[in-house]
């Protein structure tokens, strides 16, 4: 079965804060050419700062963009399942290839409300769903055997695990082992190729909108065989994320990696921490060392 990678796509500002749309389109066509595919309003697309209609607005024109050349999932999570059931109906009419749910923030959890709250998602929609775990930034978890339970759904088709833990990994593997039908997607950049080697149906990566053709390289010579290649690129990669998250927040600091190849993506909405002259500095070295400035391509 061949691997899918997927970006975390950001979401590109213009310096009032509202949606630059263009340039949006613009690095849709870029992951697309070094043939990623595409996730729209996740963590690395700063959804919870965009509106219900602007979410909505954005995944339409990134659907439109990728015109059938790539696979599109959208993260449709907030912490009410009332407005994440709204969101989820909206990309269902779009005609998305997979909704994303990521687990409620700022609302505390348990494993039956979560078992709740995602049957009620993918009930209310045709389209393919996915279990989306980043418990550091939600503070809920979805435990292994909860996901067993949610695999047992027909429209629940995987899960995409931000946890950076191997071990949950792992646990979340053995589910699609034993449940057809529903797949892992790797979050973690570190993890990409041991994921791939251990079952995984690819990735979605937020630092492959720094890196998009090196994430790409990684799933083409796994897929190919070629594991020597395979394992170069998980290397760049990996050294890349471990010089690059050393220096903040991760998001933040794609987005600004991204940024100093390329102005048009903007800067993210406030209260996102602001760049420094100082960190821009530190980001451009990194940048020079892996060939990522302006001009060069990775």
């Amino acid at each position: 079965m061949t691997k899918n990678a997927f970006v975390a796509l950001v979401t590109c500002f213009n310096e009032d804060e509202t949606i630059n749309y263009e340039a949006t389109r613009r690095q849709v066509r870029r992951q697309v050419a070094a043939g990623n595919n595409i996730m729209c309003a996740g963590t690395n697309g700063d959804f919870t700062a965009l509106t219900h209609a602007e979410k909505i607005r954005l995944t339409e024109e990134v659907v439109d963009e990728v015109a059938g050349q790539a696979k599109v999932i959208v993260n449709a999570g907030m912490p009410a399942t009332f407005e994440t059931i709204q969101l989820a109906k909206a990309f269902d009419r779009i005609g998305v290839d997979g909704i994303a749910v990521i687990t409620p923030f700022f609302i505390a959890c348990t494993q039956d409300s979560l078992i709740r709250h995602f049957s009620a998602v993918a009930d209310s929609v045709t389209t393919p769903t996915y279990l989306y775990d980043i418990p550091a930034r939600t503070q809920n978890h979805i435990e292994p055997e909860t996901a067993a339970k949610l695999a047992l759904h027909g429209n629940i088709a995987g899960i995409k695990d931000s946890g950076g833990a191997q071990e949950t990994l792992a646990a979340y593997l053995q589910v699609s082992k034993e449940t057809p039908g529903f797949d892992v997607y790797s979050g973690p950049d570190h993890l990409v190729l041991w994921s791939l080697q251990n079952g995984a149906a690819g990735c979605i990566s937020g630092l492959g909108n720094a890196l998009p053709h090196v994430l790409a390289d990684i799933l083409k010579a796994f897929d190919a065989g070629d594991l020597a290649e395979a394992e170069r690129q998980q290397a760049i990669y990996t050294a890349f994320r471990t010089d690059l998250y050393a220096l903040g927040f991760a998001p933040a600091m794609v987005k600004r990696s991204l940024y100093l190849q390329d102005a048009s993506v903007g800067a993210s909405r406030q209260p996102a921490l602001l760049p420094s002259a100082e960190q821009d500095q530190k980001i451009a070295a990194i940048l020079q060392k892996y060939d990522l400035l302006p001009g060069k391509s990775a």
